[in-house]
């Protein structure tokens, strides 16, 4: 791609991203996830291969319908009180059609079918712009509209988002696609917390970002599209493989790694709500996730490739790692010493 187009569309992202984060009005807000999803447009489907290109269509229609869901949300609203600020979404049933269309834009379950298509189809720094940076928005705009949603809704949503993106994820073989289903289950964990807590749902948001970040970052180094050929990775790049297994088993949420902290306020904060059935479920429904990122990490360190191998061997070489991919992990892995100073922070 022509390197003024990059920066034209990057430029138009940061732009979009930050027209809705610093939004009072409604229109506003409309506008700047509009501009985000004519600018990641190009970006999905830079390759001209026929399924960049389903991908790219795909992701259009599904962020179509959900932008007009919003703006027809807000018109009810303002049809109903007057206002127009984000903050005053008081009509029920203007928060319940906004619910449905951040989902849709989120890729929340029931309305999570396009997400893993559009991943499969985008080139890996891509896939985690649509699972990190265009998630912001749409999160921002349900922190600030958190007082007015349904919690029965957003909770059985979030427990449906973890159970199906940990089962769905399980028999997948294409890396993108897993890290797909992985997206869907941690937004589970944001949506079920959002009405409680919200600014816990921004700290999840940001470590999940953070961590996925790491991952992505490190199967494009190791250009790893798939496990048959994260299986012969070991031997070309050792040190990517062993930061690998890190950050996903942080991403899964073991201690003493830092995916673990936003797991432990969410399920603590629950438990105070009197929602302690819910932790239980949504803790157990986790450990469908545990299972393929565990398979993950196992195809990537523990695994040798059989000498007859399919797929071509690359040259060995003993390139330095990316300094991003190393602050990203160090940061995936040991930023739980420091929850209690995260915990007064939030």
């Amino acid at each position: 791609m022509n390197p003024q187009a990059k920066l034209i569309f990057v430029t138009s992202l940061l732009l979009g991203t930050t027209i809705t984060i610093s939004s009072n009005h409604w229109v506003v807000a409309w506008t700047g996830l509009e501009i985000n999803t004519l600018a990641i447009l190009p970006l999905i489907s830079k390759s001209h291969h026929p399924r960049a290109i389903e991908a790219a269509t795909k992701y259009f229609l599904v962020q179509a319908t959900a932008s007009t869901l919003v703006l027809f949300s807000s018109m009810t609203n303002a049809w109903y009180t007057g206002q127009w600020d984000i903050t005053q979404l008081t009509h029920p049933t203007s928060s319940l059609i906004l619910t449905a269309a951040i989902s849709m834009k989120l890729g929340l379950v029931p309305f999570h079918f396009w997400f893993p298509e559009v991943l499969q189809g985008s080139p890996i720094i891509t896939g985690l712009l649509l699972s990190t940076a265009m998630k912001f928005p749409p999160i921002t705009l349900l922190y600030m509209t958190s007082l007015s949603l349904n919690p029965t809704l957003l909770t059985t949503l979030a427990i449906l988002s973890v159970a199906l993106g940990g089962w769905m994820g399980l028999n997948q073989t294409q890396t993108r696609k897993i890290m797909a289903f992985s997206s869907i289950s941690h937004l589970g964990w944001m949506a079920i917390i959002l009405v409680y807590y919200p600014k816990l749902t921004l700290l999840n948001f940001y470590l999940y970002a953070m961590m996925t970040a790491a991952v992505f970052l490190t199967l494009n180094s190791m250009k790893v599209l798939n496990l048959s050929m994260l299986m012969t990775a070991w031997t070309k790049a050792p040190s990517l493989s062993t930061i690998l297994l890190l950050t996903l088993l942080s991403l899964a949420g073991l201690p003493p790694m830092t995916g673990f902290l936003p797991k432990w306020l969410i399920i603590q904060e629950l438990t105070k709500q009197d929602m302690a059935p819910a932790a239980i479920i949504i803790s157990l429904l986790s450990l469908l996730g545990l299972f393929f990122y565990l398979r993950l990490a196992y195809c990537a360190t523990i695994t040798l490739p059989p000498h007859t191998t399919n797929h071509m061997k690359q040259w060995h070489t003993n390139k330095p790692i990316n300094p991003l991919i190393a602050v990203l992990t160090t940061l995936s892995i040991m930023l739980l010493p420091i929850s209690p100073m995260l915990a007064t922070i939030i």
